[in-house]
């Protein structure tokens, strides 16, 4: 399918490959290895003479259904497909850096993030510098020689920053550095990094793609020649995406559209009400007049999303008992589900990165990250209420 089509209708219908039997529903191919006609054939597939499965690490129909509907909606030539959201980070800074690499980044990035590229990548001679992710001449400032690839996520976990994607981009090129955004608090029907400028994009699959914390999965998009290498090291090394993992979030793509406008609606709801209770002291929400990048939110967003910040007066005192007093969310760091969901970013997300790092970030203690999900609305403010 083709670009004619809208965001709604690729969800539904891109990627879609029949079998012999014609099924309407996309299959699902449980199988960890494919047969050949011949020897020949296996030999022409094995080095890539011939297109087809081989082996279900790097090759599956259902997956491939997913990879080519995410990059229809994402507008992108591949998308590769990984085991979980920090796998497709990994498979594209493996894939794409050497020893010797320099990465600029977000100081806004979820807590695993940070951890990857401080004490997983730096073991591989690849070193980081963390900068504002609003601040676009901090990022100007920290180019080295040897600067590879700019990483951010906009909106910001947990704090909804907004990072202009165009303007980065920019100084990413004129130093000849990649530029790679998550996009997973946004989803493609939000925001689509690729025409603002961006190389790369990152999704964790897990959170709004499924849309009902059922399964994990992650995937990297881009032109086809940066996901060679990706692609390369995800046959290599197997953070492989499931055929039922692909399956499930088939079937989440296909209501994307209708859950992001309900999480978005729900979230401004919600947003402005808290902003209105005396013992929260600020609010987080991109869709919110009060937020500090609202107007570079809605050129670059189709709406605010559906996380909502905010802090509680009283520290991590307060904020625990805000949370340990609802009767009906889940207490889980998990978000982009159909619940809505409530955590404590100071001591769940963020909690293995330094106090330093997570005041730079601006994570205080009085701080609660809510996923805001499907319920009605009254029914969740009565809920916070309770601690409030």
């Amino acid at each position: 399918m083709t670009e004619a089509y809208q965001p709604e209708t690729l969800a539904v219908r891109a990627g879609r490959v029949q079998s012999q039997f014609n099924e309407h529903s996309e299959a699902m191919f449980l199988t960890s290895s494919f047969t050949f006609d011949s020897a020949e054939q296996a030999a022409k597939r094995f080095i890539g003479e011939e297109p087809g499965n081989i082996y279900a690490r790097f090759t599956n129909p259902t997956v491939t259904m997913f990879e080519e509907r995410l990059a229809a909606l994402e507008g992108a030539e591949q998308c590769v497909a990984t085991a979980s959201g920090m796998s497709a980070i990994l498979a594209a800074c493996m894939g794409l850096l050497k020893a010797g690499d320099h990465i600029v980044a977000s100081q806004s990035l979820f807590g695993s993030t940070v951890n990857l590229f401080n004490n997983v990548l730096k073991k591989f001679g690849v070193e980081t510098t963390f900068v504002s992710a609003t601040d676009v001449a901090q990022w100007q400032a920290a180019i080295q020689p040897n600067t590879k690839l700019f990483f951010l996520e906009t909106p910001s976990n947990p704090l909804t920053e907004i990072s202009d994607i165009a303007a980065i981009a920019a100084v990413a090129k004129s130093c000849g550095a990649l530029l790679a955004v998550d996009n997973c608090f946004c989803t493609p029907i939000l925001q689509r990094p690729l025409e603002l400028g961006a190389d790369i994009i990152i999704h964790s699959a897990t959170k709004y793609i499924d849309g009902q914390g059922r399964v994990l999965g992650g995937a990297v998009l881009g032109s086809k020649k940066l996901m060679e290498p990706v692609y390369g090291f995800l046959r290599t090394t197997g953070p492989t995406m499931s055929a039922f993992n692909a399956w499930v979030f088939l079937k989440g793509l296909e209501t994307l559209k209708i859950r992001m406008d309900a999480h978005s609606a729900n979230s401004l709801e919600l947003a402005l009400w808290l902003e209105q209770q005396p013992n929260v002291s600020r609010v987080f929400y991109p869709g919110l007049p009060s937020h500090p990048q609202h107007v570079l939110a809605m050129q670059q967003q189709k709406t605010g999303g559906g996380i909502v910040a905010f802090e509680v007066k009283g520290g991590k005192q307060a904020a625990w008992r805000v949370i340990d007093n609802t009767q009906m969310l889940s207490i889980t760091a998990n978000l982009g589900d159909t619940k809505t969901t409530i955590t404590h970013p100071a001591t769940t997300t963020h909690a293995r990165i330094s106090p330093e790092a997570r005041a730079a970030a601006g994570i205080t203690d009085g701080l609660i990250r809510i996923a805001v999900g499907l319920e009605a609305q009254i029914d969740v403010q009565n809920d916070l209420g309770r601690g409030l």
